[in-house]
Parts: structure tokens; sequence; C-alpha cells
């Protein structure tokens, strides 16, 4: 699924990585616990997430992810912001709660075996 896709669906603002919003991802995660994250994730191409500091970004980083959603309207702080630029990965918020957000995707055919993305 393009990340464009994911920022339709989701209603998404785009706050960094405009340039990468026609890259392909297979699959997303969703989690508050960066700890789960590290210890459970595997090629999830986007993270949904309500937490709001700098090791949100370090984390998707250090797991290969290219984009993170911000549920909630949440604002991130300027400090996330410009990690995400540095480490070129997009970053954007949503008004839908992580629940519903992941509902989205999933129903949308993200990270479905067989699903026709």
């Amino acid at each position: 699924m393009k990340i464009a896709k994911i920022q339709e669906l989701l209603k998404a603002e785009v706050l960094t990585g405009e340039e990468c919003l026609e890259d392909d991802v297979f699959a997303a995660c969703c989690s508050d616990m960066m700890s789960d994250v590290l210890a459970f994730v595997k090629d999830q191409g986007v993270l949904l997430t309500g937490l709001l500091n700098s090791q949100v970004i370090r984390t998707a980083n250090m797991m290969d992810m290219v984009c993170i959603v911000i549920v909630r309207n949440k604002v991130p702080t300027e400090e996330m912001i410009e990690l995400a630029k540095e480490h070129g990965l997009v970053l954007m918020r949503s008004p839908l709660r992580a629940y519903e957000a992941s509902g989205v995707l999933y129903y949308a055919g993200l990270g479905r075996e067989g699903a026709d993305v």
C-alpha cells in the first residue's frame, strides 16, 4: 500500500517525508510501548502510536520502519519532527484513535495475507 493511501485513509496531516508518499509499505503495527515494538515487530513499515517522545522516532528507525502515524491528533514535539527529518521518516498525525486507525488499515488490506493492496 502506498503511504499516500495511508494518509488518505487515516485523514492524516503529513509533517515530514512528503517526498516518500509514493513508497510502498506492506504491514503496520500499533503500540505505545516501544519495548513491545522492539520485541515483537518484524517487517513492519508503519508504526501507529499516541506516544510523543523522541524514542518513538529512534525505535522506528532502528526497526527499519518508514512511516510513523501519531493518532488522536496529538502534536509531536519539535525534537520528534527534526529527528524524523534526519532519519528520512514519514511522520503524520491523524485525528483517528489508534483502534480506529488500525481497523481502517486492516480493512483496507494492509498486512493481510493475500490482500490486493
